[in-house]
């Protein structure tokens, strides 16, 4: 019975989160559109067990024919490469479209049709095949097809009410982002039964200090290609506050010396454990910080990303941060900069040394003198009372706990008028 919970619960999950944004839930949502949904999530239900019975008959039989270990490598690539593919999206072709919206028969018919031909080759049945390989055929079965059709009918339920406002991008790199952790999970595992030891035991072998300082850099490089990304995204858009003064000694001068400093510092540190130059603090050099850090990174690069984004899609409404009531801008005022802090933690976490903390120390000055010193006097000059009002109920870094009050300074810096 564990076996069937384990296989069901897994492959529940997995196919859910593969089905998020993929084709099956357009046609879904549109064959909902033209007939009832308790028919349409027959039709795929009858599909999806059908196309997933296959899938399992030929996981299993692989899965009894070749060594475990192997399987489990293989399996490790395979979700890698559904991760990959998650990324890259999906979309309905013009057939397939025409499909959804001309069929004319039955629903059920219809729908079981349609559903069997789009699902064949499609990354679900290759998923699908894969946990057969490692768990029970029934509750691989069970777990699956019910995952899918669960996926579908949150299209068809939710999606007609909230599609507009769902955030398909991040729905897409969450998805993503679980495939490739349950690739690595896999792949931990794989080199585990190849060596004969534990997990564990393989983690801590292959996650030495210089991997870790490789990982960090590898991650590091990642953020900052996809903050500048983000950064020259605003910019088109419209979104950021203009160029900044670059006379040397203003405060804005000095924010971006430290960021650039710090840059170089965050960056070099990992780089020089990994190279053997410098050793990391003895302290926190073990593979649950590595993992650790490498987390916390990814959710400041999320928070940075998020906040970008934020920024691009109030200036498509004619809005402003200061007059934001929805999104990341309604409740911190400067997460883009809190995502930055939370990044360069992490990366310190994960190849810790005295240059990392300087680096992180260099961070938190250049954050602290670009909104004290320039952001806040910025907006509040431009907006006035209105900027008042934003900064008391919103927190500098974090969201405000209710009850907290902004100091007064905190929410009128000083205005050209005032200096005089």
């Amino acid at each position: 019975m564990n076996g069937f919970l384990i296989a069901f619960a897994v492959s529940f999950g997995v196919v859910f989160v593969a089905e998020l944004g993929d084709k099956s839930q357009l046609m879904a949502l549109t064959f909902a559109t033209r007939y009832r949904a308790l028919p349409v999530l027959i039709g795929i239900t009858i599909a999806t067990a059908v196309v997933h019975a296959v899938s399992v008959a030929v996981g299993y039989g692989l899965g009894a024919a070749l060594p475990t270990g192997w399987i489990a490598l293989v399996a490790a690539v395979a979700f890698l490469g559904f991760g990959a593919w998650t990324m890259r999206g999906d979309t309905l072709t013009d057939d397939e479209q025409s499909k959804a919206e001309r069929s004319t028969g039955s629903a059920v018919v219809a729908a079981s049709v349609a559903f069997f031909l789009a699902e064949l080759g499609d990354k679900t049945m290759l998923a699908t095949i894969t946990l057969a390989t490692q768990y029970g055929w029934f509750g691989t079965w069970v777990g699956s097809t019910l995952g899918m059709v669960a996926a579908d009918a949150l299209a068809i339920v939710v999606g007609r009410q909230l599609g507009r406002h769902l955030p398909e991008r991040a729905i897409k790199y969450g998805a993503s982002g679980l495939f490739f952790v349950f690739g690595v999970w896999l792949l931990v595992d794989a080199l585990a039964q190849l060596n004969g030891v534990s997990p564990t035991e393989a983690l801590a072998r292959a996650l030495d200090h210089h991997l870790a300082g490789w990982i960090a850099v590898g991650l590091g490089l990642v953020a900052m290609l996809l903050g500048v990304l983000g950064r020259s995204r605003m910019r088109r858009a419209g979104a950021t506050s203009g160029r900044p003064t670059r006379r040397a000694g203003t405060p804005a001068w000095w924010a971006r010396a430290l960021f650039g400093v710090a840059l170089l510092l965050g960056l070099g540190a990992p780089l020089l454990v990994a190279t053997d130059v410098v050793q990391p603090i003895a302290l926190f050099d073990e593979p649950g910080w590595v993992a650790g850090g490498a987390a916390i990174v990814l959710l400041g690069t999320a928070l940075l990303l998020a906040a970008q984004h934020s920024r691009v899609a109030l200036q498509a409404r004619g809005a402003d941060p200061v007059t934001a009531t929805d999104g990341l801008h309604a409740r911190i005022r400067n997460p883009g900069l809190t995502g930055i802090v939370v990044a360069t933690a992490g990366l310190l976490l994960m190849v810790p040394t005295l240059l990392g903390v300087l680096a992180a120390v260099l961070v938190v000055v250049a954050v602290h003198i670009q909104v004290r010193a320039v952001r806040e006097p910025g907006l509040a000059r431009r907006h006035g009372e209105a900027y008042d009002a934003y900064a008391a109920r919103t927190g500098r870094f974090l969201p405000r706990t209710p009850g907290q009050r902004e100091p007064a300074a905190a929410r009128a810096p000083a205005r050209d008028g005032d200096r005089r």
